[in-house]
């Protein structure tokens, strides 16, 4: 199965923040003038030749080592597999409807559950300078982010039935469904945020690489468990031809059973993280404020290398979907 359009543009958001921020940073150097100690008979004094280590690579103190790190990368871990859990089951709804025969402009409507993800840039700077200083820099926002995404799925659950008018047999109700799920991705966007903001402080320098296998491990493996493994054990056919000696009506797993369960996997989880997990101190890399951030956030948006790689990003689809559609028209 490919990744999900969703996880290829986060992932191109990340990598062009990380392409502007070695942009200012490699401009920064060039500006600043190279500086060697000469000694009296010549030579180039060891502070100079220890720095060239450090370029060429042979500094051990950036050598990745897991010692002391393996309980931080599995918790990130964790929190990415949680973040993938609503993505995944937002991405199995469209199948569901599909089933119901709903029209193709449903489900056009309901693709709109996965813009957040898509322009999280936006809020990223504010979740990044607001924060309580007693509470911590990202657990101001995952813990109460994920306290409402278990909160909001212990909701939808009891709803769920009604809302996908399943029990009647009625049409859905898309405008609901899509409201629901729209937030759902939009808290899950701010809990992605956070998490890879404390990701650059939760492990240490030489380890901080991993963050980037976490979440590209992670966001994958909970989108499978929330879309390909719930669609699998929902239907009642795939359940009764590879699992039961006696057929039934229905699958394994329901929506709302579904629902339930990771709601209660969040609550419970993100109490563990509050109480558990001490968050390291981040003061070294305050931001001025919220303008602050927006201002730095525009100065790599105008970085010339940035404006070619959205260029890039925006258009490199439009052949694919200009053959796409006209497949979807009735004959």
């Amino acid at each position: 199965m490919s990744l999900p359009d969703w996880e290829e543009e986060a992932s191109a958001q990340k990598s062009l923040l990380n392409l502007g921020r070695n942009e200012i940073k490699r401009r920064g150097r060039q500006r600043a003038a190279p500086t060697s100690v000469v000694t009296g008979n010549g030579s180039l004094d060891m502070a100079s030749s220890r720095s060239e280590e450090k370029v060429n690579g042979f500094d051990d103190e950036l050598t990745p080592r897991l010692a002391g790190d393996r309980l931080n990368v599995l918790l990130l871990l964790f929190l990415y597999v949680l973040q993938g859990i609503p993505l995944g089951l937002a991405g199995s709804i469209p199948m569901i409807l599909s089933s119901q025969h709903v029209s193709y402009h449903d489900q056009a409507f309901f693709s709109l559950v996965f813009w957040p993800f898509s322009l999280k840039l936006i809020w990223a700077p504010i979740i990044d300078s607001v924060y309580s200083k007693s509470f911590g820099r990202r657990k101001s926002w995952l813990v109460p982010t994920q306290y409402l995404i278990g909160a909001f799925m212990l909701l939808l659950s009891v709803f769920a039935d009604q809302v996908m008018d399943r029990s009647n047999g009625k049409s859905p109700n898309i405008y609901v469904i899509t409201v629901a799920f729209f937030m759902l991705n939009f808290l899950a966007s701010v809990q992605d945020i956070a998490v890879d903001g404390w990701a650059l402080t939760m492990l240490s320098k030489r380890n901080v690489g991993y963050a980037s296998t976490c979440n590209s491990v992670g966001q994958t493996a909970g989108y499978f468990i929330g879309n390909v493994l719930f669609l699998a054990f929902e239907s009642a056919e795939f359940c009764n031809k590879y699992i039961r000696s006696t057929p039934e009506p229905l699958g394994i797993l329901t929506l709302t059973g579904y629902l339930w369960f990771w709601g209660i996997v969040f609550v419970v989880s993100t109490s563990f993280v509050w109480f558990i997990k001490t968050e390291s101190d981040d003061s070294h890399d305050e931001t001025e404020g919220v303008l602050s951030a927006y201002w730095t956030l525009w100065k790599i948006l105008k970085l010339p290398s940035v404006m070619k790689l959205c260029i890039i990003l925006l258009s490199s689809k439009v052949p694919c979907h200009t053959f796409r559609f006209p497949s979807l028209t009735p004959r």
